[in-house]
C-alpha cells in the first residue's frame, strides 16, 4: 500500500463518534433481509433481496428492494453476490421527551444528558407527539442516527415511575 493510498483512508468525519464510521462493507451475499444497507448514498433496511445466476460465464446478481429507514421512500438495486455493498451503523437511543420547542424535541437520557437538535416528526407520529405531550404525559421518543441523520422514529408512554 502506497503512502497516497493511505491518505484517501484518512477522511475525518467530525460528527461521528470518535473512531466510529458511519459505514462499513459487507459482500452482497451475505446482506440479508430486515438488514440494513446503503443505497444511493441513504440508509436503507432490507424488505426484499433475491440472487439471480446469469448466464454460464456470469455471475450471481443480487437484487435489493429496500425503503429508506428515515423517509420510507423505496429504493431497488442490483449487484454481483461478490461485491462489497456499504452498510450503515444504525444506532437506537430511547430518551424521555422534556418539551418540545419551535418544531424541535428537547430530550434527555437516562444519563441525565439532554439533547435538543433533533425535529418533531413531520405528519401523524408528530402530531401524536404534540397531543401526548399537550396532555402531560410522560413520553419516551425512540432516535434513529444513521450516517450523520438523525430521527424520532417512534414514541410510548414512559413506565410509570414507582
Amino acid at each position: 500500500m502506497s503512502a497516497s493510498d493511505d491518505e484517501a483512508h484518512n477522511v475525518n468525519f467530525e460528527t461521528a463518534h470518535a473512531g466510529a464510521s458511519l459505514t462499513f462493507p459487507m459482500q452482497c451475499s451475505a446482506l440479508r433481509k430486515n438488514g440494513h444497507v446503503v443505497i444511493k448514498g441513504r440508509p436503507c433496511k432490507i424488505i426484499d433481496m433475491s440472487t439471480s445466476k446469469t448466464g454460464k460465464h456470469g455471475h450471481a446478481k443480487v437484487h435489493l428492494v429496500a425503503t429508506d429507514i428515515f423517509t420510507q421512500k423505496k429504493y431497488e438495486d442490483i449487484s454481483p453476490s461478490t461485491h462489497n455493498m456499504d452498510v450503515p451503523n444504525v444506532t437506537r437511543s430511547e430518551y424521555q421527551l422534556i418539551n418540545i420547542d419551535d418544531g424541535f424535541l428537547n430530550l434527555m437520557n437516562n444519563d441525565g444528558d439532554t439533547k435538543d437538535d433533533v425535529k418533531v416528526p413531520e405528519g401523524e407520529l408528530g402530531e401524536q407527539i404534540q397531543a401526548g405531550f399537550d396532555e402531560g404525559k410522560d413520553l419516551m421518543v425512540t432516535i434513529v442516527s444513521a450516517m450523520g441523520e438523525e430521527h424520532c422514529l417512534s414514541f410510548k408512554d414512559a413506565p410509570a415511575a414507582k
